[in-house]
């Protein structure tokens, strides 16, 4: 999952990254307000951690050109902001979640999880589709309840597809979103990764639709 990270202090920018890099997310990070909007406007984020304490523009005038511009992406606010008036600005400008400055890391990563989870339609932190069993939570997944062994990049190319069961996801996309923008990688590592994944499952979870990307289908009910 993609995270753009709106923070202009380097020391907590760095804490948070590193803690959501070692939760399984891929994090872009921005610290001035205007380049901020830019990205967000222009990029696909599957969230954003946003401080409202910005320089360039004020983090809250940056939310609100978001959701003016139809973006849709949930936002989770931090700030040091105390008062309650301005929490409800916050949410009231299109926030999906609102944490203090200070905060606990384990906090920010469950909110987290939990906007990326309602974003996709998805309930619950573990995701079950036939014998495959994904725990976000603890960064686990099972096929017959028997535990599989997966990169970081593999669990997160697994949770991604899972996460949009029903959808088709073109490479593209999920080299957008599995890799930071920074990060050299080879034209097929999306091929041979879900090849990995494949065999590491032991089923044909995965489905290759020629031309267009892959999809896991929808779980039964």
């Amino acid at each position: 999952m993609r995270i753009l990270l709106v923070e202009d202090d380097d020391r907590i920018a760095a804490d948070v990254a590193t803690a959501l890099t070692a939760a399984g997310f891929t994090v872009e990070r921005e610290a001035d307000g205007e380049e901020a909007w830019f990205r967000g406007d222009t990029e696909e984020f599957d969230a954003v951690v946003l401080d409202l304490g910005l320089p360039g523009m004020d983090g809250l005038a940056v939310l609100k050109r978001w959701r003016d511009g139809g973006r849709r992406f949930p936002v989770l606010v931090l700030t040091a902001r105390g008062r309650w008036a301005e929490r409800v600005e916050g949410i009231d400008a299109g926030a999906d979640d609102y944490l203090p400055k200070p905060f606990q890391m384990e906090e920010l990563i469950a909110r987290l999880r939990a906007l990326v989870r309602r974003a996709a339609g998805q309930a619950s932190s573990i995701l079950v589709n036939g014998t495959v069993r994904l725990d976000t939570r603890r960064m686990e997944v099972t096929v017959n309840g028997v535990p599989v062994s997966l990169s970081p990049q593999e669990y997160r190319l697994l949770s991604y597809l899972m996460h949009h069961a029903g959808r088709v996801v073109s490479q593209l996309e999920l080299t957008e979103h599995l890799y930071a923008q920074d990060f050299e990688r080879d034209s097929n590592a999306i091929e041979v990764m879900v090849g990995r994944v494949r065999r590491k499952l032991g089923v044909d979870l995965i489905e290759t639709r020629r031309g267009f990307g892959y999809m896991v289908p929808e779980a039964a009910p």
